[in-house]
This record gives structure tokens, C-alpha cells and sequence, in this order.
């Protein structure tokens, strides 16, 4: 279950994380080249950028990704399960449905985050060893996060399929608001 988990939240959203940091990564670098060149600094825009994207850009680009796409995708399954009594089956057949259901997918989570971030940090030419581990441990806590909110949404989903759409939709919004807020009160602790 975890290895399924895995393949949702990390391979199947690789693609859209890479699209993401790619462009914001390229636009950071126009634009700090053009503030750069006014002082005749170009020559330190890769290391800017590098560093900018190591510690802040790569995970919370990651995080707010994999919410939108992956936390979502949580909330409407356990939610769509909950509507439609699946939850109140596995319960009356003995299995923790927290445990069937929310294990997996945090793990995956917390597991999964980090790849993403380490893939794309390594495409850059500056990096800082205090800065990787900064950008692991914040991918991690919002893998931790974004899976636990999309699961609790959908763990609490009440009113069919409307229920369910509110459910994705407060998954990805809480997770999003999660990550920044977090992102903040770990870079205050971890810089």
C-alpha cells in the first residue's frame, strides 16, 4: 500500500513539480539578472538562484504542487469512501481505518517529498550542505502535512458528492496554507 501511495504522490507528480520549478527557477533567474546587472553583479545570479531555490523555492514549490494535485486527489478518495459507507465497512471488519488508510499515504508522503526536492536541487551548481538538509526537512514536514490534511478531509467528508468536492477543495487550501505557514516558523528555526 505504501509502495502505491509512493507511485501516486511522487512519480505521477514529478512532472508537474519539474514544470513548476523549471519556469519559476528560469523567471528568478531573468529577473535577478536584470536587478544583477545594475551594479555589474551577473556573475553571482547562478548562485542566487541556486540558493534561493535550495532553501525556499523547491520545497514549498513542491509542497503547493503535490497539495493541489496529490492532497486533493487523498481527500476525495477517503471522502468518496465515507460517502459511500466503505469507512463503516472496514470498521465493522476490525481494521483501523486511520491506520489502513492515513499510514500509507503519510508515509508516502514524508518518503516522496524529499525526492523531488533533492532531484531538482541537484541540477543546480551552488549547493550548500546546511541549505540541502534545510530543503529535506521542510519537504518532509510538508509531506507530512499536505498528507494528513487531504486525509483528514476525506476522513470527515459528510454530504455525498457535494461533500466530497468541499472536502478536495478545503484539502488543498488548508495544505497550501499549511505549507506557507510552516515554511515560515522552519526557516526561522533551520536559517
Amino acid at each position: 500500500a505504501i509502495s502505491t501511495q509512493v507511485v501516486r504522490v511522487g512519480v505521477e507528480g514529478l512532472p508537474v513539480v519539474l514544470l513548476t520549478a523549471v519556469f519559476t527557477g528560469a523567471v528568478l533567474a531573468l529577473q535577478t539578472y536584470t536587478g544583477f546587472q545594475r551594479f555589474h553583479a551577473e556573475a553571482w545570479v547562478g548562485s542566487v538562484v541556486s540558493l534561493s531555490m535550495l532553501r525556499e523555492l523547491a520545497p514549498v514549490l513542491t509542497g503547493l504542487m503535490v497539495a493541489g494535485r496529490s492532497g486533493s486527489a487523498m481527500a476525495a478518495e477517503i471522502g468518496s469512501m465515507r460517502v459511500t459507507e466503505q469507512i463503516d465497512a472496514l470498521v465493522a471488519l476490525a481494521p483501523d481505518p486511520v491506520q489502513y488508510l492515513f499510514v500509507p499515504r503519510i508515509l508516502a508522503g514524508i518518503l516522496v517529498l524529499p525526492m523531488p526536492v533533492v532531484y531538482m536541487e541537484n541540477s543546480f551548481q551552488f549547493l550548500d550542505l546546511a541549505g540541502l538538509w534545510a530543503g529535506l526537512i521542510k519537504a518532509a514536514a510538508f509531506g507530512l502535512l499536505i498528507t494528513l490534511i487531504g486525509c483528514q478531509q476525506g476522513f470527515d467528508t459528510r454530504g455525498g458528492a457535494e461533500g466530497v468536492g468541499r472536502s478536495t477543495t478545503a484539502a488543498v487550501v488548508l495544505g497550501s496554507l499549511a505549507i506557507l505557514v510552516s515554511d515560515f516558523f522552519l526557516t526561522k528555526v533551520l536559517f
